[in-house]
């Protein structure tokens, strides 16, 4: 299965659908590897199907057993997430 070394994926400061496909792309190779952080302070603008990407691959990584982590979200990313009901999902993977 999987090697269990840690990974960390820089989100960008702008997650539409045109920068979604490499996201998961890299998202996908990082949790076949083993936990995962995701560093989401640079994040500007954020689309709803981003937001759901990430509901995704932390639900993936729960399956393989491995720690999934939102660490410093921005302000940005923190309003969209409220803005569109999300955070009960988010709660338990975010990190200052």
């Amino acid at each position: 299965m999987a090697k269990q070394s840690k990974q960390t994926v820089a989100l960008p400061e702008v997650i539409d659908l045109d920068a979604i496909d490499g996201i998961r792309d890299v998202l996908i190779d990082a949790l076949e590897e083993g936990p995962v952080t995701v560093q989401a302070s640079a994040v500007e603008r954020v689309s709803t199907n981003a937001l759901l990407l990430l509901v995704s691959a932390a639900e993936t990584a729960r399956r393989n057993q491995f720690d999934f982590r939102i660490e410093a979200p921005s302000a940005a990313m923190n309003a969209a997430i409220e803005r569109l009901g999300l955070a009960a999902r988010f709660s338990g993977m975010m990190t200052p």
